[in-house]
């Protein structure tokens, strides 16, 4: 679905990913790992278009998307979950909900009851504003808004920063169902290694810029992911 193809990025002088190269199939989880700063938040930038790439391409299916804008990509299919959520906090759930139709068929333009299945808490606030939700729930609530789009990938920075143990694993159980479903590909980027271990089918571990190691969970050295991860 997703192909990555020795990507460079820059901050003007400052290189930020060094020949990069990542794939991502439909029905399975891939899991980018790293400390902070290696590049990791970098590479979703490029990949859903809000930082330009000096090298490389970037492939969704057969249709080369390096060169689009970031609402050009989401109606391609690319949906993106920030780390830090970036809802929107004067606006109701529900209207949240719905800034996820903008890139949407005007036939698609409604928010798929599986939402509310996966994230209860968001039928039962519709009508309270974002801003007034817990960051677990704030959480839950852009997850849902970008399952909204109908995605064909989904990428996921961080999911787990700041929220409360039970969440957590409410978003675990739903990026199992997404997967289970076979329609979408998901990149999940996370520093914390068990969650992201227990969920992921390949792996990615980033460090200054690069890919340093990568491969399917099932040949994955545990001791040698968290060398790469430890300060």
């Amino acid at each position: 679905m997703l192909a990555v193809e020795d990507v460079d990025l820059h901050y003007g002088a400052a290189k930020a990913l060094r020949g990069v190269s990542l794939k991502a199939e439909v029905g399975q989880v891939t899991c980018v790992l790293g400390r902070n700063g290696v590049g990791k938040t970098s590479l979703m930038r490029a990949i859903v278009g809000q930082q330009p790439i000096s090298k490389g391409r970037i492939r969704l299916g057969e249709r080369d998307i390096s060169g689009l804008a970031p609402y050009d990509r989401a109606r391609a299919g690319v949906a993106f979950v920030p780390q830090g959520r970036e809802i929107f906090p004067l606006l109701t759930v529900k209207e949240n909900l719905e800034t996820g139709f903008a890139p949407c068929r005007r036939a698609d333009r409604y928010v798929p009851g599986e939402i509310y299945d996966l994230f209860p808490v968001l039928k039962d606030m519709l009508h309270r504003r974002g801003g007034d939700l817990s960051g677990g729930q704030q959480q839950q609530l852009a997850i849902g808004r970008a399952l909204v789009t109908r995605p064909r990938l989904l990428v996921l920075d961080e999911p787990t920063e700041g929220i409360q143990p039970s969440i957590i694993k409410d978003i675990g159980r739903a990026i199992t169902f997404l997967r289970s479903k076979s329609e979408i590909a998901i990149i999940l980027v996370e520093q914390y290694f068990e969650w992201a271990r227990d969920l992921c089918d390949t792996y990615a571990v980033m460090d200054r810029g690069q890919v340093v190691e990568a491969g399917p969970r099932a040949t994955m050295v545990e001791a040698d992911v968290r060398k790469w991860l430890s300060v």
